[in-house]
């Protein structure tokens, strides 16, 4: 029986010594590979972003549709809104900002200002919340929006 452990200690020895030098031998060339071939998952580009393109009409009619579908929504559910509108409005222009660098096709390819981009943001966003759900708008809001329109076909 003790011939038995001894002939184990000598088996994990020679197992120790072996990964050893297994590993000695083999982190060299991995380490060089990596530093002379710069593969390192830190520097890697995100390639989605390079090519940012305008937002197209599609764009812009589902980001608006989606704002409108969450303002309605958040109403229903007891927000207020004024926090539902600007929640809306953030984010379809983070989307226009982070997807389409603040370029709207229609308009050229000028980056547009952010104020510009919450302003028509809010616009498109009210507009066709009133279609789908008027009562989530508060009636002034709605006249006010009305009278644009009606002063913008003058």
């Amino acid at each position: 029986m003790l011939s038995l452990n001894n002939n184990k200690r000598g088996n994990l020895m020679i197992a120790n010594i072996c990964s050893r030098k297994f590993l000695k031998i083999l982190s060299l060339p991995v380490i060089l590979y990596l530093t002379l071939f710069d593969i390192t998952f830190l520097n890697r580009e995100i390639k989605s972003n390079k090519k940012l393109q305008a937002a197209t009409d599609q764009d812009l009619y589902l980001y608006k549709g989606m704002g409108a579908s969450y303002l309605c929504i958040a109403t229903k559910a007891g927000i207020e809104f004024p926090k539902a509108i600007g929640v809306a409005t953030a984010t379809y222009v983070q989307v226009i900002e982070g997807k389409h660098g603040g370029i709207i096709q229609e308009l050229g390819n000028k980056k547009l200002e952010r104020n510009k981009l919450f302003a028509g943001a809010e616009f498109q966003i009210v507009t066709t919340a009133i279609q789908y759900c008027p009562e989530s708008v508060p009636k002034e809001v709605t006249k006010q929006v009305n009278k644009i329109i009606k002063d913008d076909k003058k």
